[in-house]
């Protein structure tokens, strides 16, 4: 074993200069550090995204209304879930309406007709 007094940074060879053989394996050794903390980072930063993506990806669908009524008689010819409205088209009588509801409470927020059905 090495006497503590002879050896470290506060020892007797504390002041003598490194030799060139002895600067080159510090300089590579930082490198080898350095390259494999870069990766060990880039490993970090990818699970982090991986992390998001997942959390972001299985977020819930939104709520849409049990049900929602059309007048008694009318045939539907289309129901379409966009900007938080379900678009209902149908026909009665010949007249071809669509019906906006609210998506989350199947409430009836406006009604547009588009004409007559022709014969």
């Amino acid at each position: 074993m090495s006497d503590p007094q002879n050896s470290g940074p506060n020892g007797p060879d504390a002041d003598v200069p490194l030799s060139p053989e002895a600067k080159a394996i510090l300089k590579k050794a930082r490198r080898s550090f350095a390259i494999s903390i870069g990766i060990l980072l880039l490993g970090f930063i990818a699970i982090g995204f991986a992390l998001v993506y997942r959390v972001m990806r299985d977020s819930p669908p939104p709520e849409v209304a049990a049900s929602i009524s059309t007048p008694a008689g009318a045939e539907v010819i289309s129901a379409v879930v966009a900007d938080g409205t379900v678009n209902v088209t149908y026909r009665i009588g010949g007249v071809v309406t669509l019906a906006l509801f609210d998506q989350k409470t199947g409430e009836l927020t406006r009604t547009v007709v588009i004409g007559a059905a022709a014969p």
